[in-house]
């Protein structure tokens, strides 16, 4: 599935600018086959009612409301990511507009996180609905008491509002349920509604928010990991719908697909993560949002990135906590020669710098910073090739450090090691393995041994790195001693200047 991302002007000569154009089709989709769809229906109904939906919005309708040979939806659950202003709201209108006048839906719950979120929505409805003479024939009765909020058909179909936080909507039976800002949904809201469902015949739930914020996304997390899962296994979940607009600032094999998509700061990433940029968004105004906001914000409400916790009771699943603890020595240092490593979580929030050296027989291992951003790495490295004289600087050019690669070449004076593929899952394969022989020693210190307490594998072939999606926790501590061991032994040219014998970190 491809769209458009850029539209030439007609004539070369004419001086006007290329203009960006949003994708229509999301980075991240996957959804079980269907024999027909009520989607076009649905987009024709809302046309009537003047609302006229984008080609995106159109599509995921069309997936939406897929129908099996029976005539039963194809997907029970459907989920939009998608970063705000895009028009998410056109579609639940669309939908709920289809429920009510097509479908002979008898109860559609649609559910915020607070209250005037869903009042807003229901405000909008009911002015599409009301000022279109062919719907509003069709409308028994309109309740506008607060908190009270609904639609009611001549049928006796309704469309009721509730705010998630009021606890509200336990005991109801819907037949659609619609739960927007998705991106703050847990489990008690999920407790409620699932069992509320197997009494209905065919029922549908739709997920509309946008990226993930921790520990609130858990529901949205659950649905992207099952959509990844489908994706990685070429097989599509036999029961959602799960369409992401995004960027992906990770590219582990930059000759299989890197681009300029990736990069944070690309007029083509805004593209690819917002489908109503050139419609409703202009580069303009995100170029504004980015100053205003930073670039780990920035990154969470206009590209897409998100941090999703894990689903997983199990932490420290990879290295067990009694292990880790074991190797912990406050006094050790390392010996030269050293290595250092710099990562960076996918969003860009936060920044890592890691070391490692031998003490004795085994190697120290030490986080040397773990701060927000990256505007400070640069400095930071020169200060400490200068007072330390690495035998080497360890940056996956693949990961989302590897836009600092040619800033850190220029300000050290030296060539950056980038592991490759195969070298990253070397590297992480000798961690675990350094570890359970007992061969590393370090300093207990809080962030790696949160990133290890929440640390994943990601399968790499036969073998595995360790894994930055869906773990809910800064990995960067972990990723960067990791691979600043690695370098130890990586293949560089040695200085040939004396190196000053290691005191401690400034």
């Amino acid at each position: 599935m491809t769209s458009q991302t850029v539209e030439k002007p007609a004539s070369a000569s004419s001086g006007e600018p290329e203009r960006v154009r949003g994708h229509q089709r999301p980075r991240i989709a996957t959804y079980p086959a269907f024999t027909s769809s009520s989607g076009q229906e649905a987009v024709e109904l809302a046309a009537t009612a003047g609302l006229v939906l984008d080609d995106w919005q159109q599509f995921v309708l069309h997936v939406g409301l897929g129908e099996l040979e029976d005539g039963s939806w194809s997907a029970f659950e459907t989920c939009v990511n998608v970063p705000r202003q895009n028009g998410k709201g056109g579609i639940i209108e669309a939908r709920e507009l289809a429920g009510l006048f097509l479908l002979g839906e008898k109860l559609i719950l649609h559910s915020a996180h607070e209250f005037k979120t869903a009042k807003e929505a229901f405000l909008r409805i009911e002015r599409l609905i009301m000022n279109t003479d062919s719907l509003r024939r069709r409308v028994r009765n309109v309740r506008r008491t607060t908190g009270e909020e609904a639609i009611e058909m001549l049928t006796g179909a309704r469309l009721r509002f509730l705010a998630r936080s009021g606890g509200s909507g336990r005991g109801f039976t819907g037949n659609c349920n619609i739960l927007d800002e998705a991106m703050i949904l847990g489990d008690d809201a999920m407790g409620a509604l699932m069992p509320t469902m197997a009494a209905v015949k065919d029922p549908q739930v739709w997920y509309l928010g946008s990226a993930g914020i921790g520990q609130p996304s858990m529901q949205l997390g659950r649905l992207r990991q099952r959509a990844l899962d489908a994706m990685e296994s070429g097989e599509p979940d036999p029961s959602l719908a799960y369409m992401e607009w995004s960027i992906d600032p990770h590219v582990t094999e930059c000759n299989l697909g890197c681009d300029q998509h990736d990069d944070p700061r690309s007029p083509l990433s805004v593209a690819r993560a917002n489908p109503a940029l050139g419609y409703r968004l202009t580069l303009e105004h995100t170029a504004r949002e980015q100053l205003t906001m930073g670039d780990g914000v920035f990154a969470r409400e206009r590209l897409g990135v998100g941090e999703y916790p894990s689903d997983s009771a199990d932490t420290w699943s990879v290295i067990g906590e009694d292990a880790w603890r074991a190797l912990a020595d406050g006094d050790s240092q390392p010996s030269d020669p050293v290595a250092f490593s710099i990562d960076m979580t996918p969003e860009r929030s936060h920044t890592s710098i890691g070391v490692a050296g031998l003490n004795g027989e085994a190697v120290h291992v030490e986080v040397v910073e773990n701060r927000p951003g990256m505007d400070w790495v640069v400095e930071r490295a020169r200060d400490l090739h200068e007072r330390w004289s690495p035998r080497c600087w360890v940056v996956d050019a693949g990961g989302p450090a590897g836009s600092l690669i040619p800033d850190l070449e220029r300000a050290l004076g030296v060539e950056i090691v980038s592991p490759k593929v195969r070298q990253v899952a070397q590297a992480c394969g000798q961690f675990f393995d350094a570890v359970a022989s007992s061969d590393i020693v370090h300093l207990d210190q809080a962030p790696l041994a949160t990133a290890l307490a929440g640390a994943r594998k990601r399968d790499l072939g036969e073998a595995w790195a360790w894994a930055r999606r869906g773990v809910g926790v800064d990995i960067s501590p972990l990723v960067a001693v990791t691979l600043a061991r690695w370098g130890l032994t990586a293949e560089v040219e040695e200085p040939e200047e004396e190196v000053e014998p290691w005191v401690a970190f400034g």
